[in-house]
């Protein structure tokens, strides 16, 4: 009786032992490397001189920081490294009835480059966002506002400094030394 059942288990071992018991049209197929090579694909570039990546009339930051903008914006804000004397000067500068207009255009490259480097540094002096206002232009400089034409807006970006809601002084297009610089020599002189 031993022998027989040292037979029937040897049997069961040798048949039934990690083979697989799907047909074999059922396996799994192995895994192996593509004969071919296939290159990684190539990173989309916007071209941001089409109408239908341009904002226009009035908006706020969080379109920036968005898509299509978003690839310009952020890699200009993160890159940027403002000079630390400047800075200190314009912590010093009180923001009490000061407000900020930036005219810019998404399809301009000065705007696509000045306008991150700027936001970076009203986030370090901490000026308030909502005395911010964005105003997005065409390629002719025109924007769907009412009272646009008043702003007498030539060249973008144009950033426009109202102290008691008068305009006290413009960086037009690009700083004459640094956006920082620039607006400590503007808001200095009109404490």
């Amino acid at each position: 009786m031993k022998s027989v059942s040292i037979v029937f288990i040897s049997f069961m071992i040798f048949f039934c032992g990690c083979k697989s018991l799907k047909p074999v049209s059922e396996k799994e197929p192995e895994l192996t490397k593509p004969r071919v090579s296939i290159p990684d694909a190539e990173p989309t570039t916007i071209n941001f001189s089409e109408q239908s990546t341009w904002l226009l009339g009035y908006f706020n930051i969080n379109q920036l920081i968005m898509e299509p903008h978003s690839s310009w914006f952020i890699k200009g804000y993160n890159s940027y490294v403002p000079d630390n004397v400047a800075i200190t000067r314009l912590k010093e500068i009180s923001k009490e009835n000061l407000e900020i207009k930036i005219v810019l255009g998404t399809w301009c490259p000065d705007s696509r480059r000045e306008v991150p480097r700027f936001m970076k540094i009203l986030d370090i002096w901490q000026f308030p966002k909502d005395k911010v206002t964005f105003i997005g232009v065409d390629n002719a400089k025109l924007s769907p506002i009412g009272d646009y034409v008043n702003l007498e807006i030539e060249r973008v970006p144009t950033f426009i400094f109202y102290k008691e809601n008068y305009d006290v002084g413009r960086i037009i297009e690009n700083p004459t030394t640094s956006l920082e610089q620039d607006m400590v020599n503007i808001l200095s002189r009109n404490e």
